[in-house]
């Protein structure tokens, strides 16, 4: 009778443990999961609108342009011409070089941008310098002339909202800088 109240009590005592240990990854996993940033997983939904990637070729000066999906566009073909100002009008090919090595573009309207946009841009990237540009780490703004609202671009991606105070608008900037177009074996 002895050998078996110890064999019962050893078998309470692994369950115990067992029921424990459970539990504690079970309250640990919803502890850590809560704690996920956004976009950082991969579960959250993507924001924008998504446009079919067109790839991202080098073309040279004089080269024919494609047709592109999107206006403004969000990829394709294009002349590598870096963006070396902020708040001021650029061209498709700068447009496209600064979406391709990741940056986010934030287009306005007005002569100037609007103060609460530059706050929000400097707030999640910094001042704009050419160098972090290059780098894919800038949120540009750009003076488009005859655009209503506002309209974030990343690669293959296009946000449109009425203001900077629109939360999206932040959080399409959040997710998508850093990430240009894919890179691919062939170099381009």
């Amino acid at each position: 009778m002895k050998l078996a109240s110890s064999a019962l009590e050893r078998l309470a005592i692994v369950l115990a443990a067992l029921a424990l240990a459970i539990g504690l990854i079970a309250i640990l996993s919803g502890f850590f999961q809560s704690r996920d940033q956004a976009g950082v997983s991969g579960s959250g939904a993507a924001i924008g609108q998504h446009f079919p990637d067109l790839g991202d070729a080098h073309l040279q000066r004089g080269e024919l342009r494609p047709a592109y999906n999107s206006e403004p566009p969000t990829s394709g073909a294009h002349v590598p011409e870096p963006v070396v100002r902020d708040a001021s009008a650029m061209s498709d090919d700068q447009l496209l070089e600064a979406l391709e090595v990741g940056n986010v573009v934030i287009a306005y309207g007005d002569r100037q941008p609007p103060p609460q946009l530059s706050a929000l841009a400097r707030s999640i990237a910094g001042r704009f310098t050419p160098a972090v540009a290059a780098a894919g780490q800038a949120v540009i703004l750009w003076h488009r002339p005859g655009t209503t609202g506002l309209i974030g671009l990343a690669w293959t991606r296009m946000l449109r909202v009425l203001s900077a105070a629109d939360p999206s608008l932040r959080a399409f900037a959040n997710q998508w800088l850093g990430r240009g177009a894919p890179t691919t074996s062939s170099g381009t």
